[in-house]
């Protein structure tokens, strides 16, 4: 064979796996549990493997999604109950805090140990983990790239933080819970949350191209550190998930620690921060890049068409009401006898707000009452039932009015409040009069609006 084909030949073939010099000790000690506790973490958590599917996440069964926690639950449970003596159940709530996930992760960590241990004492002979330790990484950075793809489009479109509901607009400041208060500090602010969420969708993309990786690596462990921080000073339960996923983040910028190191600390020359290869041959890496980036866009299709789905069922797009705005209580009658706006008057309102998902009434004390309106503008009627406290119970039915609108800011109701007649007379409230709706921006301030 001639030296330039036995060249091309070289070319092709290059041995790229496993090339790296012996590994200390606690260099293999620490991958051995790194592989065994982030491994565990992805298999059990189902949001991380499920953005994978995509859309077709909506036509799985629910069995299909909850399979993980079928199996883990009743562990952490037993574990729970007896290691720590409590009740670890699951609470369909969102919170990704729970007794039960604390108690998992515990699990996870002990069987870590009990594997890192046994490897240990089993593969002592090892010099390293080239081969593994790049599946490995290529594994964590497809999670991360999913998870970075999914919370971005929430918050890009925007839908993760909604805008402050009218309720809230209306209670005071001092009401608010911690998490509330970034919700709607953020919510407020459209444009700064989808600014938010281009960067953790860039991060994500970014990770999904090998060649691309460490920058989106780079810019998901700073995205990721943000969010992280903001869980744990505004007491946001997502602690555990955004702290894995900045772990998660450092764990895929640890092989090209050196050379990040050399660029950005040292100020010295150093090769490119490639991501480990996966096989010898040049071709097979980039038919694996090529897949890589095809589940890449697969997750972003699906991320895309929930985010899409929840701008039209809960997020801007959602349809308002057809008495949508905050209506003042101007007059209210029972049996004839009208009621005076005092704060000590316990049947009279004060306002009546419909929301597009919720609407309220505000008694004279300033505690609002949620109730479940039935509006139906061709008869001219509203229903107001209390939502119900348990599945297998009726809701209870608060009042019936029927409604005339004399101008498109005035809206009488006449009906049955408790088994009593009444009549409400009530004023269209100027969203636009409150400071968080109206005039937004400013170029010229002179004093600042902090008042």
């Amino acid at each position: 064979m001639s030296a330039i084909g036995t060249e091309v030949l070289e070319r092709d073939r290059e041995d790229v796996v496993d090339s790296s010099p012996r590994w200390s000790l606690p260099a293999r000690i620490g991958f051995r549990f790194c592989f065994a506790y982030l491994l565990l973490f992805c298999l059990t958590f189902a949001q991380i493997l499920f953005v994978f599917t995509g859309v077709a996440m909506r036509w799985l069964p629910e069995s299909a999604i909850r399979w993980q926690m079928d199996v883990v639950e009743p562990v952490a449970r037993w574990t729970g109950e007896h290691v720590f003596g409590v009740d670890a159940v699951i609470h369909e709530s969102g919170s990704g805090d729970q007794t039960i996930i604390w108690v998992l992760i515990f699990c996870l960590l002990v069987v870590a140990a009990v594997v890192t241990v046994t490897w240990s004492v089993l593969d002592r002979r090892r010099a390293g983990y080239g081969a593994l330790g790049g599946w490995f990484v290529t594994f964590l950075r497809l999670c991360l790239g999913g998870q970075m793809l999914w919370y971005g489009f929430a918050k890009a479109v925007p839908n993760q933080m909604p805008y402050p509901s009218l309720t809230r607009l209306l209670e005071p400041y001092g009401n608010l819970s911690m998490t509330e208060v970034l919700w709607n500090q953020v919510g407020a602010s459209p444009s700064y949350q989808v600014l938010l969420g281009i960067a953790e969708v860039l991060g994500g993309l970014l990770l999904f191209w090998p060649r691309t990786a460490t920058v989106g690596a780079m810019l998901s462990l700073v995205s990721m550190a943000q969010v992280f921080v903001l869980n744990m000073t505004y007491d946001v339960p997502v602690k555990i998930l955004s702290f894995h996923l900045m772990l998660i983040a450092l764990v895929v910028l640890a092989p090209q620690a050196r050379r990040l190191a050399n660029v950005l600390v040292l100020e010295r020359s150093s090769e490119p921060a490639t991501q480990p290869s996966l096989f010898r041959s040049a071709r097979a890496n980039r038919i694996a890049a090529a897949l890589q980036v095809a589940l890449g866009l697969w997750t972003c299709s699906g991320a895309v068409y929930t985010a899409g789905d929840s701008w039209h069922e809960y997020g801007y797009g959602a349809p308002k009401p057809a008495l949508y705005g905050i209506w003042n209580v101007t007059e209210f009658t029972v049996g004839g006898h009208p009621l005076p706006p005092l704060t000590t008057e316990p049947t009279r309102w004060q306002r009546l707000v419909f929301d597009k998902f919720a609407t309220s009434y505000q008694r004279m004390d300033g505690a609002f009452v949620p109730v479940l309106a039935d509006v139906d503008t061709a008869a001219g009627t509203l229903t107001m039932t209390a939502p119900s406290t348990a599945p297998d119970v009726a809701p209870t039915r608060v009042a019936t009015f029927t409604f005339e609108r004399p101008e498109p800011d005035r809206l009488t109701l006449r009906g049955d409040l408790g088994g009593r007649p009444v009549t409400l007379a009530l004023e269209e409230f100027d969203l636009n009069d409150l400071p968080l709706r109206g005039e937004r921006f400013h170029w010229i301030q002179e004093v600042p609006d902090l008042n």
